[in-house]
């Protein structure tokens, strides 16, 4: 046996994962209570106590871990135009894992420095202009941020011919210079940004987070928890040597404040009818709407489906809704119990928490007139052709309705230019392992994979639903 700990200290929870590489299985999952406010190592000692319980003691060969505790990774990005370098940025940073606290595009103002200021980053990416091109509003902007008291690392990635005068204009404070993350039009160079905010993530921001200590019983934090998602996304859907993966995949996680996005696929596209409009999007794309949870953003999931669809969903009266999401917005942490009212409710929000999600993720189509007829313009990622869904979090793992709620992720007739997937086969993380599985795929990428193929749980087919 050669047992390997994976541990993922989250906001709320920590969790513990045990795997035996050598015999390429789980051997048990745990969690506790994440105790940021003492000492992590409380919380890790007693998910340990608990894992142990189930696997006796275990001497590990190595231990590794990744984080979301105090926030996770808060970052704010500045850019030039909204739908370009802005949104390169923007990409940059949500690819990196990180919690994108605000994204300001042109010139920044006064109001914009009192906002920065009271946010406090933990990193701030400064872009604009592609290579050769815009300076002005590159050289303005870190002017302004040179104007006011800050202690977060800055990132400049954006036109080369400005950036090292962006740098001196930046001295006294930590700034990273790379490369610009759109160096031509419509171009996007993403990777050397999300590798320096992973950098300044394992030098700086575990120490800032509380993490030391824990860190010293570690062989190493690694990444960001999305990013450790990510990775193992990338993984399952792309596979390694000598191992296969699934294909094109999408990855929805409901949580309690937010709900994580990811789609691996290529998403441009089909036909010659077609054309592409904006930014293209990278392979790996990952979204967070901070809107859209089960308890801290439940009042976000009913905004945006209508307190009637929920009704509709949950088969509960306006007033029992009503009563219920009261009830939420006092206690956070209640868990419904089976056949209850609270459950059914429960339904209702995962699965609206879901379409807008995706809905907001996926791509759309128009249609318009040209002088060659009838032409089709597409925004954002086709996802019509994906065949897998994977599905993880409280409100899916714990229920025996998640395939009914994970069908609402794919395309609707009342919504016809979403591009959101046809038909597609479920998986559960019921055990949440997708976090442990991109850490360990840093050492025994074939290991995690087999794992995740293994243990994610087939839950059916869905199709595109008529409503």
């Amino acid at each position: 046996m050669k047992p390997v700990l994976l541990i993922d200290f989250g906001s709320t929870y920590t969790k513990v994962t045990a795997v035996d590489v050598e015999a390429e299985q789980l051997l048990g999952t745990a969690d506790s209570y994440t105790t940021i406010e003492t000492d992590v190592g409380d919380g890790l000692a007693n998910a340990l106590e608990k894992l142990h319980a189930q696997t006796g003691p275990l001497a590990y060969e190595a231990r590794y871990a990744c984080s979301s505790a105090a926030g996770g990774l808060r970052m704010i990005t500045s850019g030039l135009v909204p739908e370009l370098t802005a949104e390169a940025a923007r990409q940059a940073s949500l690819g990196a894992g990180a919690k994108v606290l605000k994204v300001f595009s042109f010139q920044l103002t006064e109001d914009d420095l009192l906002e920065i200021q009271q946010i406090n980053p933990d990193i701030f990416l400064l872009v604009g202009g592609t290579d050769g091109g815009n300076t002005e509003c590159i050289l303005h902007n870190a002017k302004m941020l040179a104007s006011i008291p800050f202690d977060f690392p800055v990132i400049i990635a954006g036109n080369r011919t400005a950036a090292r005068e962006c740098e001196r204009i930046l001295s006294g404070h930590e700034v990273h210079l790379v490369e610009n993350v759109m160096p031509k039009f419509g171009v996007l160079n993403t990777e050397p940004a999300r590798l320096k905010i992973r950098e300044i993530f394992l030098n700086k921001i575990i120490q800032a987070k509380g993490l030391s200590k824990a860190a010293e019983l570690l062989s190493g934090i690694l990444m960001p928890t999305p990013s450790a998602v990510m990775k193992a996304m990338r993984l399952l859907a792309q596979g390694c040597e000598d191992e296969a993966g699934i294909g094109d995949l999408i990855a929805v996680d409901v949580g309690g404040a937010t709900t994580d996005i990811y789609s691996m696929a290529d998403g441009m596209p089909q036909d010659q009818a077609t054309v592409y409009k904006g930014l293209p999007e990278p392979y790996d794309k990952r979204t967070v709407e901070g809107d859209i949870g089960m308890r801290y953003s439940v009042r976000g999931i009913v905004e945006a489906a209508g307190l009637k669809r929920i009704c509709e969903l949950s088969g509960l009266s306006q007033e029992r809704v009503s009563e219920l999401l009261a009830m939420l917005d006092e206690h956070k942490d209640m868990i419904p119990e089976p056949g209850s009212d609270l459950e059914k409710l429960d339904f209702a929000l995962a699965s609206m928490a879901i379409e807008t999600a995706v809905t907001r993720h996926a791509g759309t189509m128009e249609e318009t007139y040209t002088l060659m007829g009838l032409t089709y313009v597409q925004s954002g990622k086709d996802l019509r052709r994906v065949k897998q869904i994977i599905v993880t979090g409280g409100s899916l793992i714990r229920t025996a309705r998640t395939g009914e709620i994970a069908s609402h992720a794919l395309a609707s007739l009342n919504a016809p230019m979403s591009l959101r997937p046809l038909k597609a086969e479920v998986r559960v993380d019921r055990k949440y392992i997708l976090a442990a599985m991109g850490l360990l795929s840093e050492t025994y990428p074939q290991t995690a994979l087999r794992i995740m193929k293994k243990e994610l749980e087939h839950d059916g087919y869905s199709e595109q639903k008529n409503s």
